[in-house]
């Protein structure tokens, strides 16, 4: 069974989606890689998992601490399974503010967190993954990256980009045998709301009904799993208003497997041929 003896590692496993993952995974037989900043929180989550854990506590915009992170999830994966079977993008925070009440600084922060900070997290783990020629990277976007929401613009350009980097990356893997999967999840029973930032950059400090009676995250946690052990490429985790409005925008899966076709054709070979 997928998930069983596999090893995953889940950034922004505190709280919200990323704990009920880690839960979930656990449940399912894998080890599991807790990161975020609250080392008490990930010791937390990692207590109520049956299966063999490691925290690495870190700021993923700290460069040089993601890197040693790495170097360490690696090291400690591979004694157990030979290496990571899967990474979840996570990691991020949302705001609550008008786009003409928003400081720089706050889509400076938002974009840095939600997107800058994941791709460097991927990009150094890439190599390890390529060389096992095996492996899933889930970006964990949003309906917000699919669909511009007022009092978002900054979370949704960094959902968006997120959604677009992993678009492209999974085109340029088509052939490695890493599958690259993007989950865009609706209102989710989380803190989310309660965390986002305001337009000074304060945490917001009070939640929306919508999110407190969104789907509850083990819920959601199970369907994205599943979705990713049936290969769904793009997965949608959403009910009534928000789920419509995901699939208005899914992107065609014939598409995907265009984009992969050029690359088996080799599209990449030719542009740097010619460069």
């Amino acid at each position: 069974m997928m998930y069983d003896n596999e090893c995953w590692w889940i950034t922004g496993a505190s709280s919200g989606i990323g704990s009920a993952l880690a839960r979930e995974l656990g449940t399912r037989g894998a080890r599991v890689i807790l990161s975020g900043r609250d080392e008490t929180r990930l010791g937390e989550v990692a207590a109520e998992i049956s299966t063999n854990t490691l925290t690495l506590p870190f700021d993923v915009r700290d460069d040089d601490a993601m890197v040693a992170a790495t170097a360490r999830a690696i090291e400690w994966a591979s004694s157990h399974s030979g290496g990571i079977d899967g990474f979840v993008a996570n990691a991020g925070v949302s705001q609550r503010s008008q786009a003409t009440n928003t400081s720089m600084q706050v889509y400076r922060d938002i974009i840095d967190i939600d997107l800058t900070a994941q791709i460097a997290a991927t990009q150094t783990l890439l190599p390890h993954l390529i060389e096992r020629g095996s492996g899933k990277l889930l970006f964990i976007s949003s309906i917000a990256g699919k669909v511009g929401v007022p009092m978002r613009t900054a979370y949704c350009a960094a959902k968006f980009g997120l959604a677009g980097y992993a678009d492209a990356l999974r085109g340029e893997l088509s052939q490695s045998g890493i599958g690259v999967h993007v989950i865009y999840p609706g209102s989710v029973a989380t803190d989310v709301s309660r965390n986002a930032l305001t337009g000074a950059g304060k945490k917001r400090g009070v939640s929306d009904k919508i999110i407190d009676n969104g789907i509850p995250a083990g819920e959601a946690a199970k369907t994205m799993l599943d979705a990713v052990a049936l290969n769904q490429r793009e997965i949608v985790v959403a009910r009534g208003m928000e789920e419509a409005m995901g699939e208005m925008r899914r992107t065609p899966d014939q598409l995907f497997d265009q984009v992969a076709g050029m690359v088996a054709d080799g599209y990449m070979e030719k542009m740097e041929a010619s460069e």
